[in-house]
């Protein structure tokens, strides 16, 4: 007859106690059980620690690109002040590359869109605390436009659009701007980004246009992110 029917806690008897309790079980079996139960144990530990290190230790920034754009009108007015006449729509993408670890933002998360290096316009894409879970892509639908948005071009920022307007085809940098923090991080990180656009301005009556993807450039992280 077994021991393991006469002692219910035979799997941690020791020493003497063993002896009287499970009396068919070797002391070298026993010892070898003891010390195979202990490397399970460590090991175990060891590899959930690399787990949790891999999932929340090391910081993995997220993709930024732009799907697709459209530019229906690019105009430009200089009396009585500069600016431009727009119609800009953009589909842009934010992939947060963690599989384990959030995103939530402690300032809202802004596009600011730019001719020849001066902004003419700025787009709320996400409010603050808003929450950007682990693995997820979000898809941002802007249709922007305005009838005279100020921008201080300057004589050379006038001669530049003069030079692209000729060819109907307008350099527009889109770029991110937001401030963020990782699950399970304190610190703080600045989120940046610039998205160089070419668009070619659709025909009249018309919005197909070809456009290839941009996969935009991020800044150089804080030294702590």
């Amino acid at each position: 007859m077994c021991c393991f029917d006469d002692c219910c806690c035979c799997g941690g008897c020791y020493d003497s106690f063993c002896d009287r309790c499970c009396p068919c079980i070797s002391y070298d079996t026993r010892e070898t059980i003891f010390g195979c139960c202990i490397c399970f144990l460590v090991l175990a530990a060891v590899v959930l620690f690399v787990v949790l290190l891999v999932a929340y230790g090391f910081i993995r920034h997220v993709e930024v690109a732009v799907e697709a754009a459209s530019l229906t009108r690019f105009a430009l007015v200089t009396s009585p002040a500069t600016a431009l006449a727009y119609n800009l729509s953009l589909t842009l993408t934010v992939r947060n590359r963690n599989w384990a670890m959030s995103i939530k933002n402690t300032e809202p998360l802004e596009a600011d869109y730019s001719f020849d290096g001066q902004r003419f316009d700025r787009v709320k894409l996400a409010g603050k605390g808003d929450v950007h879970p682990a693995g997820k892509t979000r898809v941002y639908h802007l249709d922007s436009g305005a009838d005279g948005a100020y921008v201080a071009l300057g004589n050379a920022g006038v001669a530049e659009f003069g030079k692209e307007n000729a060819t109907g085809l307008f350099q527009v940098e889109v770029a991110l701007a937001g401030e963020v923090r990782y699950q399970a991080h304190v610190t703080k990180c600045k989120l940046a980004a610039t998205c160089p656009l070419k668009l070619q301005l659709a025909p009249p009556g018309t919005t197909a246009v070809v456009f290839q993807k941009v996969k935009c450039k991020l800044a150089k992280p804080d030294k702590n992110c």
